[in-house]
């Protein structure tokens, strides 16, 4: 009851500063006493309004808004403002502790990390701060990528587990800008650790022999060098997620999913035992959702004990020919930080396509003042799921040139050798397409 007045307060606030033509409104009260199935269906409609400010432009990026969800983090898990340390790892696991404020958001946080390491503030912007869990044979599940909005401290504390950790990693996809983050010496140690651990976690592709030039390079100390074979190599700068499924080609696939290189890539495992391999661009995308679901028959899978969400799926809209729209559907606790890396890259193209920099993007994120006050207060994520709706359309559009998709046979084994294997299907290409054509 509490909450909810106080988003009632925040809705007329809202519609005070932006007006009611911008606002959604907002879901009505009922007067008589509610039922259980009342609050839940209060709770998903308070829940989507949320998302439907979220998702504007101007409302989302408010102050006055995510003020509000940081106070709401606080107030939720009861954790007063007051100075603390907090661990921030490397790629390389090295820990690096920071004081902070229990209210410092995402940004202070990473301020504060890069101040420790020494690294200058123009390349602040070209690192995020993850939350990962890391399992009992040291691999590593990307929950998120913490938001502007967010509370570091309060995230990951909250979760009560010591697997839970934040990590510091790039977050841009070209590697062309690889280049401004290797002329600085701190930039360079941070890519090289970070090169080196995707390689032995097995999130980069390596032969015998380029394991070989690697291993030469690392023993002369030449970082550039081996993170310059490293750009050469399959999957470099990808994300892999955990084992999940897919509903394409067929429904209830396994596939294994990695985000990189403005894709997302599948290594789906059939029904008949054969695999295969597909990319899928996100400038063939219309539009893609999060949402919740009920599979039940994922509840006793060995992966449900990841400790998140298995009922989440992530589903896009592509184009596999130039007048066939296709949904493809990915069910994973991990499919908020798809659509996440999604909307990152869909950013990095739009800003190229205008002719922008990054780099004036990056610097836009981390110029001004930072604010540290015992009155800041703090945030966790806000309602990003929608529960299902059939009829619910585009959570993201895109607006530019489209390119291929191709599906190719791989083995089961996974090697380096194995995956560079032949075409299955072909390649596919509609290159200039544009949204009319939609």
């Amino acid at each position: 009851m509490y909450l909810q007045c106080q988003l009632l307060g925040l809705h007329e606030q809202i519609k005070k500063e932006h007006g009611n033509n911008l606002v959604p409104a907002f879901p009505p009260k009922k007067i008589f006493t509610l039922t259980p199935n009342d609050v839940e269906q209060r709770r998903e409609q308070l829940e989507k309004y949320m998302q439907a400010v979220r998702q504007d432009p101007m409302l989302g990026a408010s102050e006055m808004f995510n003020s509000f969800l940081r106070k709401a983090q606080q107030e939720t898990q009861q954790i007063p403002t007051e100075e603390v340390p907090l661990e921030i790892y490397l790629s390389n696991g090295q820990k690096v502790e920071v004081n902070i404020l229990t209210s410092d958001q995402t940004e202070d946080v990473l301020e504060a990390v890069a101040s420790k390491l020494d690294l200058p503030d123009e390349l602040v912007g070209y690192f995020s701060l993850f939350l990962v869990r890391e399992g009992v044979d040291g691999g590593l599940t990307f929950v998120r990528k913490l938001q502007e909005f967010e509370l570091p401290y309060v995230s990951v504390t909250s979760l009560r587990s010591s697997e839970f950790h934040i990590i510091l990693r790039k977050s841009y996809w070209d590697t062309a800008y690889d280049s401004d983050v290797m002329d600085n010496r701190v930039g360079l140690n941070l890519l090289y650790a970070q090169t080196v651990s995707d390689i032995d976690r097995g999130w980069i592709l390596v032969n015998k022999d380029q394991h070989r030039q690697l291993k030469s390079l690392q023993e002369k100390g030449s970082k550039k060098e081996f993170i310059r074979l490293g750009q050469t190599l399959k999957y470099f700068g990808y994300i892999k997620f955990d084992p999940c499924v897919t509903d394409f080609p067929e429904k209830g696939c396994h596939v294994i999913v990695s985000a990189g290189n403005n894709e997302l890539n599948f290594q789906v495992k059939l029904p008949n035992e054969q695999m295969k391999e597909g990319s899928f661009k996100v400038t063939r995308m219309r539009c893609w959702r999060v949402t919740s679901s009920n599979l039940t028959a994922l509840t006793s899978t060995p992966s449900n004990t990841f400790g998140m969400n298995w009922n989440l799926e992530l589903a896009f809209e592509y184009l596999m020919s130039k007048d066939r729209l296709q949904w493809v559907t990915i069910t994973s606790p991990q499919a908020i930080m798809m659509s996440i890396c999604l909307q990152s890259m869909v950013d990095e193209l739009m800003v190229k396509k205008s002719g922008g920099s990054i780099k004036k993007m990056l610097r836009k994120r981390h110029s001004g003042p930072l604010h540290r006050s015992e009155s800041q207060q703090a945030v966790k994520s806000p309602p990003l799921l929608d529960s299902p709706d059939p009829n619910r359309d585009q959570i993201v559009k895109l607006s530019t040139k489209l390119s291929s998709v191709s599906l190719r046979g791989i083995s089961a084994s996974n090697s380096a050798n194995d995956i560079s294997g032949n075409d299955f299907h072909g390649n596919y290409a509609f290159e200039g397409i544009g949204d009319d054509d939609l």
